[in-house]
């Protein structure tokens, strides 16, 4: 039987914590990790207000739910968890949340739990596992209720150039100290995806050797390989070539960043051959040229959300499940500035596909369209566009500097007006 665990703390190494406790459980797959603030009642004590770490994972279990609830509270014992009051720090919580597709009522296990469709901190998780799934009394896909709740909190993905000729950052990362420096920051800020790019995609880049395009990439991929990947950022690799992906995949990549959009026909056989995500970007041209954009006398939003359906269309005929599929409308990519100004805009028109939605906005030319004399690096400007995708409910954003932008966005998120959300912890 599959099941849904929450895991949740915040008392001592919470990441050890999380991966502790996770390896007393007969895993099949886990979800990224959230940062989440801890919920609390009015009258809470100040020292109770200590952030979360939260995760979901996917088991397999053959004993009866029962069987379950206790184990994870022996889990739970063995770590040292003291039973407190309600809202108190925790060393480690172990929530069941699904049993397979079974609705249990008894005095001690509700399930599916009881609170799961109101906590952002299940759902979250849960919708980059599983997000087609409907359980039981929920009327919503786990993926359509994360994005309506008010604590929604979207994965950042953080660019890693290693080329010398990026339109931003070109040569930024040539030092191996560098990347390995950007890396650490990233991870000890809670970037949930590293995207390594070996090809510049810049208009009028050079197309590369794949054997140079390797030469950028193996180091980092080898680098990342040796740590602990229990919770650790997923690593995405951003290619068009079938022949790089399914490297980068041997060598431990989780997802593969298509900027073309399966423009190379072995993309759909690597897919088959292995369980990573996908991220579908849709792209008139790779790199862009200023004279390849969508009809100027058709709506960009209709013809991408087209374009979209009949890929995923293609994917799934091909045995390719939508839970692994990204998309990407490609802001730049083939569209003008009031194109992607106009994509941006209608950015949740992008929620009625079957997937999850991934934009990457960051630093781009159309921001100059937006704001007079707009900073060097466009950092600020492009700031400002996540707050807006994120508030939009978008699944996964992708920036430069992802540093910057979770702080804005949890600035934003902390300052907005309370809504009801149930504190269930």
């Amino acid at each position: 039987m599959k099941c849904y665990i929450s895991l949740g703390s915040n008392l001592g190494d919470r990441l050890q914590n999380l991966r502790t406790a996770a390896r007393k459980l007969p895993i099949l797959r886990v979800s990224p990790l959230f940062h989440v603030p801890a919920l609390l009642p009015p009258d809470a004590p100040p020292d109770w207000n200590i952030p979360f770490y939260n995760a979901v994972v996917e088991i397999r279990w053959s004993d009866s739910p029962e069987d379950l609830l206790a184990f994870l509270q022996k889990i739970e014992i063995e770590m040292g968890r003291l039973r407190s009051k309600r809202w108190a720090p925790r060393l480690i919580d172990l929530d069941l949340i699904l049993f397979g597709d079974q609705i249990i009522e008894e005095p001690h296990l509700l399930v599916p739990h009881p609170e799961m469709s109101r906590r952002s901190f299940v759902l979250d998780p849960l919708s980059h596992l599983s997000p087609s799934l409907l359980p039981p009394m929920m009327n919503q896909t786990v993926l359509d209720r994360a994005r309506r709740q008010p604590g929604h909190q979207p994965l950042w993905m953080g660019i890693l150039n290693l080329t010398p000729d990026s339109f931003s950052d070109g040569g930024e990362l040539a030092e191996t100290s560098i990347w390995q420096a950007r890396l650490s920051e990233m991870e000890e800020t809670g970037v949930h995806i590293f995207d390594l790019g070996g090809e510049s995609t810049r208009p009028g880049a050079q197309a590369v050797a794949l054997t140079e395009e390797w030469r950028r990439i193996e180091p980092v991929l080898l680098a990342l390989k040796d740590r602990d990947r229990l919770f650790s950022p997923w690593i995405s690799v951003d290619t068009r070539s079938a022949a790089t992906a399914r490297r980068a995949l041997e060598h431990g990549a989780d997802m593969i960043n298509d900027v073309s959009g399966l423009a190379d026909p072995q993309m759909v056989e690597v897919l088959q051959e292995s369980s990573c995500q996908y991220v579908l970007m849709h792209s008139m041209t790779i790199p862009p040229q200023a004279d390849a954009t969508l009809p100027a006398n058709e709506n960009p939003v209709s013809y991408l959300m087209a374009w979209a359906l009949q890929k995923l269309d293609e994917l799934t005929r091909l045995g390719i499940h939508l839970d692994r599929i990204l998309f990407d409308p490609g802001i730049g990519f083939g569209k003008t500035a009031a194109q992607s100004i106009e994509i941006i805009q209608h950015i949740k028109a992008f929620q009625e596909l079957p997937v999850r939605l991934l934009v990457g906005h960051s630093r781009k030319s159309f921001i100059k369209s937006l704001v007079d004399n707009c900073s060097k690096d466009r950092d600020w400007e492009s700031q400002g566009i996540s707050l807006r995708l994120g508030d939009a409910g978008v699944d996964v954003i992708r920036v430069h500097r992802p540093v910057i932008h979770m702080k804005a966005f949890e600035a934003y998120h902390k300052a907005r007006p309370a809504k009801t959300e149930l504190l269930g912890r």
